[in-house]
């Protein structure tokens, strides 16, 4: 059985906080590693962003929520060691 994680292994967001409960395969199932924001029909919804830029993305959507901007580092510190970025 697949590992079901408890974030995004793409932005880091708890998968919890997903609206649509997670991204999906190509077979339609749910992924249990993607976020829906990052993940559709088994491909990435940005193919080719980095994981700094991925940072850059997830630190402007906190600050959206009201995140102070001091704080947003402490949050996508580890967007690095997320399993999509481990091996780039």
């Amino acid at each position: 059985m697949a590992e079901v994680y408890k974030n995004c292994q793409s932005c880091g967001m708890p998968m919890s906080r997903d609206d649509k409960g997670g991204g999906t395969e190509a077979d339609g199932s749910k992924s249990t590693m993607y976020c829906s924001h990052c993940y559709e029909n088994g491909v990435f919804t940005l193919p080719d962003i980095t994981a700094d830029q991925m940072k850059e993305r997830v630190k402007a959507k906190l600050v959206e929520f009201g995140i102070p901007k001091f704080v947003t580092g402490l949050f996508t510190r580890n967007i690095v060691k997320l399993e999509r970025w481990r091996n780039r």
